[in-house]
């Protein structure tokens, strides 16, 4: 039987098909996308331009394919800003990782990273509808923290997603952290066709399942 889980994972990947992408790429290509997600993790930043040049013998031609695949975001300026599940830009998602607090796009991003990376985490956010803090501590796909996170739900609203737009700016914007299963219920009752609740356990197997496999 298909699980929600399942479902989930088929209706993000037809969204933002980041495995197929990255499968597509050459193997220099590929490799330099795995360097730069490790790289938030061991300097707490993505690399530069300059750092991206060091992995690849075509600067150029590697920026063209990771921006137009949406496997990296960039300024207008051209500057790296971001890669699924990690972005330079203060958002509301924050990770305490190797010593570092970095960003993620969103709610499902924040949960990835310590499955991802094999690495403890603790998520610093907030839920969307109250505003309540939300503290999470990882350990994989475990949580650490459960007599205080277990009831936090995540939240996404698929008809935020927009093919005129990188999903960072416009899906990511909507994926969330809810305070606890009555809010999330009154947010899902508000416009249950777009929208889809998940419990924390359920979440970080969705995000795990969909990023971990960038890794590999």
């Amino acid at each position: 039987m298909t699980t929600k889980v399942d479902k989930a994972l088929a209706r993000l990947s037809s969204i933002l098909p980041l495995k197929q992408r990255q499968q597509d790429c050459s193997l220099q290509i590929k490799e330099l996308h795995r360097q730069i997600l490790n790289s938030f993790v061991s300097r707490g930043r993505i690399l530069t331009r300059k750092e991206m040049a060091e992995h690849v013998s075509n600067l150029e031609e590697a920026i063209t394919v990771l921006k137009e695949s949406d496997l990296v975001v960039f300024s207008p300026h051209g500057d790296p800003v971001g890669a699924y599940p990690f972005t330079m830009e203060e958002r509301e998602h924050r990770v305490r990782v190797n010593g570092h607090q970095v960003y993620a796009m969103c709610a499902l991003d924040a949960l990835a990273v310590s499955p991802m990376f094999g690495i403890n985490t603790q998520i610093s956010s907030r839920c969307r509808i109250t505003g309540t803090p939300v503290t999470i501590e990882q350990s994989g796909t475990h949580i650490e923290n459960r007599d205080t996170a277990e009831d936090i739900h995540f939240g996404i609203h698929w008809g935020a997603a927009n093919g005129k737009t990188c999903c960072a700016d416009s899906l990511c914007m909507e994926m969330m952290f809810l305070r606890d299963s009555e809010v999330s219920s009154r947010w899902l009752a508000e416009n249950p066709s777009n929208r889809e609740i998940f419990t924390l356990q359920e979440a970080i197997e969705f995000g795990a399942r969909f990023f971990v496999p960038l890794m590999s």
